[in-house]
């Protein structure tokens, strides 16, 4: 028998210590730890000892780490919340969409999964109905190639940005263009991100960074805008985060946070050896479902402004909990840095491992993992809160472009130049499904927030559903 007591994330011990036989089993420590707890309903959770996932019997997992626990000292036992609703695996392509007429660069779902967009190098943003899957509406206000996309957390807008420079805002119900063409930059847009929605209910700011070495705040109702100058070269992405701060990344190597209020450079984060590509929050996805919370199914319809902003900051509060934001860059040097960047300039880990450059990063929805997309064929797994690496996801032929998690952070989708789309289950840190169908490069992958449809473009010019 063993002496053992549970412990939360954050290191918090729940109730007294408490006497175990070593070959207790995990239903049996769910059923303790639910009635520690004094939930209400059964929770599903996880179980760790010394970093080692409890998944049969707890005396597997002690003979794994055995040279690190000791019979007389208590043995700490940390559970992890999972999520309620199970997303299920998408296995099959259920439509086709042709429609554009140039290569499909970027694809994205509504924040409440109601609407789909894509940009393509035809200068058209698509809106795509979703019930039937066919085509809904083409706006064309562009003049050159869409380079990204971006919807306001409450799902009313869209804003595009092209390589001339311009953004566009559009309607998803009219497929209109909401007010003028935003006009200031000298160069191609390279990243677009809307203000959260507990900061700004209205959705009325919007951050663009550029190859011309700016950021710009645009006010999307007056067409006012703040221009943040301070890199040297091309601002490759920029994120606007939950504490009032704006994260941009640039080709200088350097990553600059900024007072969004008034545009005031806070510090600048150094450690990259070239280009910073891209970057992801741990709050991304609350950042971007706003106040749609599919797991206890909040129905936003009908909220007031105000309700709207109380229930985005709850949630934000939740998934951020006790520590500030953590941001992960990824970069041309192959590696990836973990940063506190409202704390410090210093990163709290360096992660190395990838042979060729990072093309795409991204937190998982309950921020426990990173996951990194390379040009070395590989996706790697990196803890969320260390940066430890956990495993290779090793299955494409050639370079991974685009990865999108599943809402329950159970699965994970990543699109490739080799033409096929890879499912990957994250528990079991294997291959899950082959997704074969493009015929050519995927440029692009989204999973929509309700878990129900992947969708992907590329350049063989047409939009695919992929459901189960």
């Amino acid at each position: 028998r063993i002496l053992a007591q549970f412990k939360s994330e954050d290191g918090a011990l729940v109730g007294t210590p408490f006497d175990l036989p070593v070959d207790v089993r995990h239903e049996s420590l769910l059923v303790l730890c639910n009635t520690l707890l004094e939930n209400e309903e059964d929770t599903p959770y996880e179980f760790y000892v010394h970093d080692v996932e409890v998944q049969d019997s707890l005396s597997d997992v002690i003979e794994a780490v055995k040279q690190k626990v000791e019979s007389e000292k208590l043995l700490e036992i940390m559970y992890r919340p999972q999520a309620l609703f199970r997303v299920k695996a998408v296995t099959r392509c259920s439509s086709s969409m042709p429609g554009h007429s140039e290569s499909v660069i970027s694809v994205q779902f509504s924040p409440d999964g109601r609407y789909l967009a894509s940009g393509s190098g035809d200068t058209t943003v698509r809106f795509w109905d979703l019930t039937t899957e066919t085509p809904q509406y083409t706006c064309t206000s562009h003049k050159h190639w869409i380079l990204c996309l971006a919807w306001s957390p409450d799902g009313r807008k869209l804003a595009s940005g092209c390589k001339k420079g311009q953004i566009c805002i559009w309607d998803p119900v009219t497929g209109h263009q909401l007010g003028r063409t935003l006009t200031g930059h000298k160069q191609w847009i390279t990243w677009l991100t809307w203000q959260p929605l507990h900061n700004d209910p209205e959705c009325r700011l919007l951050a663009s960074s550029s190859k011309d070495t700016t950021v710009r705040i645009w006010d999307t109702i007056s067409y006012t805008s703040l221009v943040f100058s301070g890199h040297t070269h091309s601002v490759t992405c920029v994120k606007w985060g939950g504490e009032g701060l704006i994260y941009t990344s640039s080709q200088d190597r350097t990553i600059k946070v900024w007072r969004a209020n008034d545009g005031v450079l806070c510090r600048s984060l150094e450690g990259h050896g070239h280009w910073v590509n891209t970057m992801a929050l741990n709050t991304d996805f609350v950042l971007r479902t706003g106040a749609h919370d599919l797991e206890n199914g909040t129905v936003t319809r009908g909220l007031t402004l105000q309700e709207l902003q109380k229930k985005a900051l709850e949630r934000y509060q939740a998934a951020k909990g006790t520590y500030p934001e953590i941001l992960v860059s990824g970069s041309d040097d192959f590696t990836l840095f973990l940063w506190q960047p409202s704390e410090s300039k210093k990163h709290l880990a360096r992660m190395t491992g990838h042979q060729q450059l990072i093309n795409d990063v991204s937190f998982s929805p309950d921020g426990r993992f990173i996951a990194s997309a390379s040009f070395d064929k590989s996706v790697k797994l990196w803890d969320g809160r260390t940066g430890k690496f956990i495993a290779s996801l090793r299955g494409h032929v050639s370079a991974v472009y685009q990865i999108s998690w599943s809402s329950d952070s159970r699965l994970l989708c990543s699109g490739s130049s080799d033409s096929t789309l890879k499912l990957w289950d994250i528990k079991n840190r294997k291959l899950l499904y082959d997704l074969p169908g493009h015929s050519d490069e995927v440029f692009a992958v989204d999973w929509s927030v309700d878990g129900e449809r992947v969708a992907s473009g590329g350049r063989d010019r047409v939009l695919k559903i992929w459901r189960r």
